[in-house]
């Protein structure tokens, strides 16, 4: 298996949320209603930018205010990442976008 799901399955990781042409909340939240985010892994070499489609059933927004700018999203969806299944989980704060994120390996093969 990759080194790099490997690392990421293994704990917790900083992680932040990746948007462009800027960073804003607004944003943010088109992002989630389009159901589609971009989380990035930070402390990876270059950093790993993953599209996660979002689960809707794991993911949960109950716990931000968008229109505050104040709370916590959690972000869940499964990806195949180096031919690898996984599910990327991060919970990130608003408004810096910023958090915690892993991997967790689907499927027959686990990290060793």
């Amino acid at each position: 298996m990759n080194d790099l799901v490997k690392r990421l399955a293994e704990g917790s990781h900083a992680v932040e949320i990746s948007l462009r042409p800027e960073r804003t909340v607004k944003l943010f939240r088109e992002m989630l209603d389009r159901g589609h985010v971009l989380v990035k892994f930070t402390e990876t070499r270059g950093g790993t930018e993953l599209g996660v489609p979002m689960d809707k059933t794991r993911s949960d927004l109950t716990q931000a205010n968008f229109e505050q700018e104040t709370g916590t999203v959690k972000v869940a969806g499964e990806i195949t990442l180096d031919y690898v299944p996984v599910r990327v989980w991060a919970e990130v704060e608003l408004p810096s976008m910023k958090g915690q994120g892993h991997l967790e390996i689907l499927g027959e093969e686990r990290v060793s």
